[in-house]
């Protein structure tokens, strides 16, 4: 826990949350604002407009995030993850440095019928150094490639985690924060070390 002393030098009834930011990523439509708003424990800030033509694969209109959605989740009472999701749409990609500004690390999220609309989240956090795992969302429950030729087709840097995640699940969801936090650690004690 993260807490300061009193003047006095004693402590204080309360101790601060450690708060750390992570950023959710992936192409239009990939399932960023599912994943925030399934973990989030508020009610999450989303901004959407409608599409103005029809999704290929469903048929249907479909709203997109046009800035960004934010939730929280709290860990333990001592560790508050506060979530962003970055705009998929090309035309907003500028936004992304606002959004990922101070982030601990980054989820992008992969629908494996569109495995190329990854590519500029992925150089977008390598080129910054930011850590990144891959969440494949199996769409309409599956997906069309399994998770090691996903790894090869996105040509991901070895210890980059790819997991599958159906983004509606708030413990799956709970889980890929976890997975990540965890390859953060694990990336932070290998550059130590070096």
């Amino acid at each position: 826990m993260v807490s300061g002393l009193r003047e006095d030098g004693s402590s204080p009834a309360y101790a601060v949350p450690t708060s750390l930011k992570v950023v959710v990523a992936g192409g239009l439509g990939a399932g960023k604002s599912t994943l925030v708003g399934s973990v989030s424990e508020i009610t999450p800030l989303h901004t959407e407009e409608v599409y103005t033509t029809k999704d290929p694969r469903t048929g249907v209109r479909r709203s997109s995030t046009v800035t960004m959605d934010f939730g929280w989740l709290t860990f333990d009472e001592d560790l508050v993850l506060y979530l962003f999701s970055a705009p998929g749409q090309e035309g907003l990609w500028p936004l992304w440095d606002e959004v990922a500004l101070g982030a601990l690390g980054a989820i992008v999220l992969a629908d494996t019928n569109r495995l190329s609309d990854c590519f500029a989240a992925i150089d977008y956090f390598e080129q910054r150094g930011t850590p990144f795992m891959i969440a494949v969302n199996p769409f309409f429950g599956r997906q069309s490639f399994d998770l090691p030729t996903v790894r090869a087709a996105l040509a991901l840097r070895p210890g980059v985690p790819v997991v599958q995640c159906d983004v509606r699940d708030p413990r799956a969801g709970r889980e890929l924060l976890v997975t990540l936090i965890e390859h953060v650690h694990t990336r932070t004690m290998a550059e130590a070390a070096a």
